[in-house]
């Protein structure tokens, strides 16, 4: 298997390449369209075919490249079953699996930090990796303060699909803001401070007393994002 942790330093967000070696196709999670071409060309160079381009949720900070991936590959455009997206090839829902080759990702609704949100879930003889999206970043949470974020539901969803997986599970999160790159479920247990409260009360009051800015490009990204990319 072929995993790429890929970063646009514009938003410090992260966009993930999956690819079987046997059959030499490829997934692409979050991509961003400042990097569209990056992808492309990493694609030629692993000489691999891109099949799916998945979203985690309809993101307010940067614009999806998924659409273009799309015209440029022939690739499928997938998105939650929530984010009511008419512009994508397809959606998933909860529990349903997107096969690559002999790679399997489970979709885990995993709404909270917007009512769309999504993890990916692979599991082999070899790995265990959750793409985590916002819902779960090192060190912290997504926010919940548009997009019909829910700080009850982020708990819910934390607490009853998230940190049930094995501890060693690997996390890939959607962005990191202080340089982390990776860290797996048991670590975020011990050292997350947003896991750290007593109860769904407390992560609740914590959530909506964050003093958080708009993304700078939320009134551009959003609109863009529930049309494929284009603005």
């Amino acid at each position: 298997m072929i995993t790429r942790q890929l970063i646009d330093y514009d938003t410090y967000s992260y966009s993930y390449l999956i690819a079987d070696q046997v059959s030499e196709n490829a997934v692409i999670i979050d991509p961003v369209m400042g990097r569209a071409e990056q992808y492309i060309k990493l694609l030629e160079q692993l000489e691999l075919n891109l099949v799916f381009s998945l979203e985690t949720h309809i993101h307010a900070d940067h614009v999806t490249a998924s659409g273009k991936l799309r015209d440029c590959t022939g690739c499928q455009t997938l998105v939650g079953a929530q984010a009511n997206v008419d512009c994508v090839s397809d959606v998933f829902s909860d529990g349903e699996e997107i096969v690559v080759g002999e790679i399997k990702l489970k979709a885990l609704s995993t709404p909270g930090h917007t009512s769309d949100s999504y993890c990916f879930y692979l599991q082999n003889s070899e790995n265990k990796i959750l793409f985590s999206g916002d819902t779960l970043l090192i060190r912290g949470t997504g926010r919940t303060d548009f997009q019909n974020g829910d700080p009850a539901q982020l708990y819910h969803s934390l607490t009853e699909k998230i940190l049930t997986l094995p501890e060693e599970t690997v996390v890939y999160p959607g962005h990191d803001y202080n340089g982390a790159t990776v860290s797996t479920i048991g670590e975020e247990k011990l050292y997350n401070p947003r896991l750290k409260v007593s109860g769904k009360a407390e992560f609740v009051e914590l959530l909506n007393s964050l003093q958080l800015a708009e993304p700078k490009y939320m009134n551009i990204a959003v609109p863009a994002n529930l049309n494929c990319g284009k603005i």
